[in-house]
């Protein structure tokens, strides 16, 4: 297996979401606005998990001022630093922030959801079993 196709993870859809419908330009400037101080990545064809955690592990992610949020995204538009190509497949790490619906924010990068995407629930297992 490849990793580009696990299709039990990735064939099951989840919940269709919409991130932004803002051309590339639009949404990188309104990025930077709210995040002058973060590289920009923006990803289309998306998939935005919901981190399968118990309790305790709620309580650990929360304390770390993080949410139990990762994105997948399959096609990567832009990044700021040019460490994904246009084209390449990225996986973020744990969300410190979510906003407007496609605002993901980690520690070190803005995600920008744009086009729809879905969002499921996953473990950190099946998650990171995806490369």
């Amino acid at each position: 297996m490849d990793g580009s196709v696990d299709y039990g993870l990735l064939g099951d859809p989840g919940v269709v979401t919409a991130g932004s419908d803002l051309s590339l330009e639009d949404v990188l400037a309104l990025a930077r606005s709210r995040y002058r101080w973060m590289p920009c990545c923006v990803v289309e064809d998306w998939i935005l998990f919901d981190v399968v955690v118990t309790e305790d592990e709620l309580a650990k992610v929360h304390a770390a001022g993080c949410l139990p949020m990762i994105v997948y995204a399959h096609n990567v538009r832009h990044d700021d630093n040019r460490r994904f190509e246009p084209g390449n497949w990225v996986r973020s790490t744990i969300a410190t922030e979510f906003s407007e619906g496609f605002l993901f924010v980690t520690r070190n990068t803005v995600y920008v959801l744009r086009g729809s995407g879905h969002r499921k629930s996953a473990s950190l297992k099946d998650i990171y079993a995806i490369h």
